[in-house]
């Protein structure tokens, strides 16, 4: 840790950036009816009794006089799905509400949707902070959503996910002879993945497909007319190359045709094929559906990102399925 005894403000910036917030965007009006709203993540709590909340402005910013005289503001905490808002209302020079759907709230203040929480406010106090203005306000009317909140750290957004508080014996001692624990990313990784695929092997066995099946009718289903080698460039990784015997198989369901293109065979979906792929991806999003809904929607959207963040750092040059070809 450095330690930094001239105070440089760049540093402190830094300092405090390490603490993660929420994202908001604070909404008000004046009394010549021009609407203000800026991005700010200064949200906190003062009271629950009574209901009172605060957040700062700093006094170079040119909505300052608006909010100084107004007596209602809004504060909307931000979803995952509202960075591009977040980003809107942070720069100037712009009509930031244009195309931005409202609700009707108590005050003049405009009410945005599809937000994770939102505070219907009066301005109750305003004090000096430094460079900031101080903007306590009482709650008259709240609602919160189970969207996943949007959330700033070190200069960049980021995604929460809960720590339960009892845990599987992740992370415990391991006996003393053997180093392999519960909490090894390989074993949580693999366990995850085999648990998600023999809740989808039992959906796929009542259509008589396995799971090597519907690797292959998914790639066709995104990419048509494959050879084999094009084929196990996709999904070699699995360990399972795909055979020709499994390609005559599903030939011979009709579900997928052969053609020859010069010297090599390409594989095309049928119309059976096609209908089937979409009937075998609906199952995998039904089991998707069937694990989110007990995660919640904010744990999973940090899952697909670190998933994704880990894919790419251990990517052994496995093709872009969904890019150009």
């Amino acid at each position: 840790m450095t330690a930094h005894r001239c105070f440089d403000p760049q540093a402190f910036r830094t300092a405090l950036g390490t603490f993660t917030t929420g994202v908001t965007i604070i909404t008000s009006c004046s009394e010549e009816g021009e609407v203000v709203g800026i991005t700010a993540n200064s949200f906190n709590s003062v009271s629950l009794n009574p209901p009172m909340v605060l957040w700062s402005l700093a006094k170079s910013a040119r909505s300052l006089q608006t909010f100084s005289k107004a007596r209602h503001w809004n504060v909307h905490v931000l979803s995952t799905e509202q960075e591009e808002l977040s980003g809107r209302f942070a720069r100037q020079g712009e009509d930031k509400f244009a195309g931005v759907r409202l609700d009707n709230g108590l005050s003049n203040a405009p009410l945005l949707q599809d937000c994770t929480a939102r505070f219907q406010c009066r301005t109750a106090f305003q004090y000096e902070g430094g460079d900031h203005v101080i903007f306590v306000g009482e709650v008259l009317a709240f609602d919160h959503s189970e969207r996943a909140p949007l959330a700033f750290q070190r200069g960049q957004y980021a995604l929460t996910t809960r720590k339960p508080r009892e845990e599987l014996r992740l992370g415990c001692e391991p006996p003393p002879e053997c180093s392999y624990t519960e909490d090894l990313l390989g074993y949580l990784l693999g366990r995850s993945h085999y648990q998600l695929l023999h809740a989808l092997r039992r959906q796929l066995q009542s259509r008589q497909l396995d799971e090597h099946a519907f690797f292959v009718l998914s790639v066709l289903c995104i990419r048509d007319g494959l050879s084999l080698d094009e084929l196990n460039a996709f999904v070699s990784y699995t360990g399972k190359p795909v055979q020709t015997t499994t390609l005559l198989f599903l030939e011979r369901q009709g579900l997928i045709a052969s053609e020859r293109k010069g010297d090599e065979t390409l594989y095309v979906l049928t119309a059976k094929g096609r209908e089937c792929s979409l009937e075998e991806i609906a199952l995998a999003k039904a089991v998707e559906e069937d694990v989110s809904s007990r995660l919640g929607s904010s744990d999973v959207e940090a899952l697909k990102v670190l998933l994704k963040r880990l894919i790419a750092s251990t990517d052994c040059g496995v093709p872009d399925l969904w890019g150009p070809r």
